[in-house]
């Protein structure tokens, strides 16, 4: 079993806290924002407030001695993360670290403070909020997710794999939002993947969380082999309810991020947003020493996770291949 380094600092870290706003800050220290998508009592919060924290560390930045961090959650509505940039900005932060699904209005809230995203799974240059992925301009850096050959490249990959360990796949369902330009292009990449190895692929929508179980109902109905799980925020701000309806299912399940397949999918295989939390928090130290965000060039993911869940798959009776297994960055026991 293969792990990153600094995942295994992560699975050690011990944090807590009491509401959905944090922020213990010292007047004498510079701030440090953190804006989160995800609900405060998801799992995977202290993760990626810990791989924040060790990239700061990494630039020699400790915590308490040399900046304040403060967090705040969009529990799960991203429609919150312009009013929640503009707390952070009040708090004179000299930089905000913002993890996914960014727009306009973010950017608007606060003019004047740079801001370093990661997790975003989009061009920033055709969204015109930088001017070039080598030198941004402006107030605005950070890092993407976007792999090389776009998302029908790592559908390509991601479904090649997962047709090892379900070899008699003839339906796969995803289940996820109908609309947006993120969910068209998974779903477009799906399509084109399912035709090239011969399986059917139906979409079943979740455009509400309480949608959830009736998508699932009606994919087993369908009597679908499987099913790939969105990486749209609304259920990545919802993982342990997705995972619930999964285990549920007694059905096969792959999913992007590593969080999936750590949480009990049987597979996920994407680049790995703690990676890109970690860098964000190298940048944010960047700044706190006087670098211009518009000088930091816009990095791209070049580290990739592949995730097998062994538990899940010895309750679904799968028996994983060793040549996968040996392939796996990570094995859940």
């Amino acid at each position: 079993m293969k792990r990153r380094e600094f995942i295994g600092l992560i699975g050690t870290a011990s944090l807590s806290f009491p509401r959905p706003g944090y922020a213990q800050t010292k007047a004498d220290l510079p701030v440090v924002g953190f804006l989160l998508l995800h609900k405060l009592d998801n799992p995977i919060v202290n993760s990626r407030i810990a791989a924040l924290r060790q990239g700061l560390q990494e630039a020699g930045f400790i915590e308490g001695t040399n900046y304040s961090l403060a967090v705040r959650f969009a529990e799960g509505d991203p429609l919150r993360y312009p009013q929640l940039a503009k707390e952070l900005g009040a708090l004179k932060s000299r930089a905000i670290v913002a993890v996914g699904f960014l727009s306009d209005a973010v950017f608007q809230s606060i003019p004047d403070v740079p801001l370093v995203f990661t997790a975003i799974a989009a061009d920033p240059v055709a969204l015109g909020w930088v001017q070039s992925y080598a030198h941004p301009g402006g107030m605005i850096t950070g890092n993407v997710m976007n792999a090389v050959g776009g998302e029908e490249t790592m559908t390509q990959k991601r479904i090649g794999l997962f047709k090892q360990l379900v070899p008699g796949l003839t339906r796969l369902g995803m289940i996820g939002p109908t609309i947006g330009s993120m969910v068209m292009k998974e779903k477009e990449a799906l399509q084109k993947v399912a035709a090239q190895l011969g399986f059917e692929f139906v979409h079943y929508g979740v455009n509400a969380i309480d949608d959830l179980e009736s998508a699932f109902a009606a994919a087993l109905r369908d009597d679908v082999s499987a099913f790939f799980i969105s990486a749209h925020p609304l259920l990545s701000a919802n993982l342990s309810r997705v995972v619930t309806s999964v285990t549920a299912s007694r059905k096969p399940t792959v999913g992007s991020y590593p969080d999936w397949g750590r949480a009990g999918l049987l597979m996920s295989y994407a680049t790995d947003p703690l990676d890109g939390v970690r860098q964000a928090g190298v940048y944010a130290a960047k700044i706190l020493k006087g670098a211009k965000p518009g000088d930091l060039p816009i990095e791209q993911a070049s580290k990739f996770t592949l995730v097998i869940n062994q538990k899940t798959a010895k309750a679904l009776g799968i028996v994983v291949p060793p040549t996968l297994l040996a392939l796996a960055d990570e094995v859940i026991e």
